[in-house]
């Protein structure tokens, strides 16, 4: 088993105190402003917290976990939504499907990092977002061996094929925003 992968129940997933740290409506508004999309994919989607997020602004959301119970519990709370299991390496869905592909804590977990890059570059048709740890020791999340510098994000980006990369700080993660 990947040491990387999120193994913790569903309910810590949606606490209160980490619900906070995601920022989620910033980064949701972060990922919209002043860029047309009507669908998103979330990547790596959990219980679906980002999705769900998604799904109230009007989009149209797929998602893709490895883990069935996650699927299961992201279905529950976005009812109207296509989830299937999946990995970030190999995603079930076509060329160009999604207007945006929304990767949440998810891509330091990834096995190949060039390979799922690539395959949000495939099926993105126009931006990707990368939710990710801060490169630093901190106190809560994966220990600074699984987290990924943003010149390592970058560089995966360009080989991929995304011509754009922004990059957007806030007070505990980073927003990688990729065209």
């Amino acid at each position: 088993m990947n040491e990387r992968i999120y193994s913790q129940s569903i309910e810590r997933l949606r606490s209160p105190e980490r619900m906070a740290r995601l920022e989620l409506e910033k980064v949701v508004d972060l990922c919209l402003i002043d860029r047309e999309i009507t669908s998103v994919l979330d990547v790596g989607t959990g219980s679906g917290i980002f999705a769900e997020e998604f799904f109230k602004r009007g989009l149209a959301v797929a998602g893709t976990d490895l883990n069935s119970e996650m699927l299961e519990a992201a279905q529950h709370y976005v009812p109207l939504s296509d989830f299937r299991m999946g990995k970030a390496e190999e995603l079930p869905f076509d060329e160009g499907d999604f207007d945006l592909v929304f990767m949440g804590l998810v891509f330091h977990e990834v096995s190949d990092y060039q390979k799922a890059m690539n395959e949000a570059f495939r099926v993105s048709a126009k931006y990707l977002a990368i939710l990710e740890w801060k490169y630093a020791t901190e106190e809560y999340g994966p220990p600074i061996e699984h987290r990924l510098q943003s010149s390592f994000i970058e560089q995966t980006a360009k080989a991929s094929g995304f011509k754009k990369f922004e990059v957007v700080e806030m007070k505990n993660l980073v927003l990688y925003l990729l065209g």
